[in-house]
């Protein structure tokens, strides 16, 4: 068990990592789909206006997974703990709102994504304090 307690930070913050690069495979493997670089250059993909909101709202989405690879490794144990759980649901919802109609290999790198989450969110679950050190 204290092997596990003390390597979660570390594990966690691979496992955040490992949810980026997927995400960045998965935009750069859409490149490959026929019309896609047409739509990129037109401002529409699927039929949806790239505004700076949409814009926003993804970089948004992207940034919170690269601050959890720095906050997993730098916040305290209680509030990692909390943090890894919420941010770990809330970015399942996020994947899972994004592939309304999802291709093949939308749903294998979704697939792959959502394990790396249910093992984040299980290891900040069973993540138990450290014990304090004597002096």
């Amino acid at each position: 068990m204290a092997y596990q307690n003390g390597n979660s930070r570390l594990r966690l913050s691979i496992l955040w990592v490992f949810i980026i690069l997927n995400f960045f495979a998965r935009d750069i493997h859409e490149l490959g789909r026929p019309g896609m670089l047409e739509q990129m250059m037109s401002g529409t993909i699927d039929g949806v206006v790239v505004t700076e909101m949409l814009m926003l709202i993804g970089g948004i989405m992207i940034e919170i997974p690269i601050l959890m690879t720095v906050l997993a490794l730098l916040l305290p144990h209680g509030i990692n703990r909390w943090a890894n759980i919420g941010v770990g649901l809330l970015t399942m919802v996020m994947i899972v709102a994004m592939n309304i109609k999802p291709d093949l290999d939308n749903v294998f790198f979704m697939s792959i994504q959502l394990i790396a989450l249910i093992a984040i969110v299980g290891i900040a679950w069973q993540w138990r304090a450290p014990e304090r050190q004597m002096r």
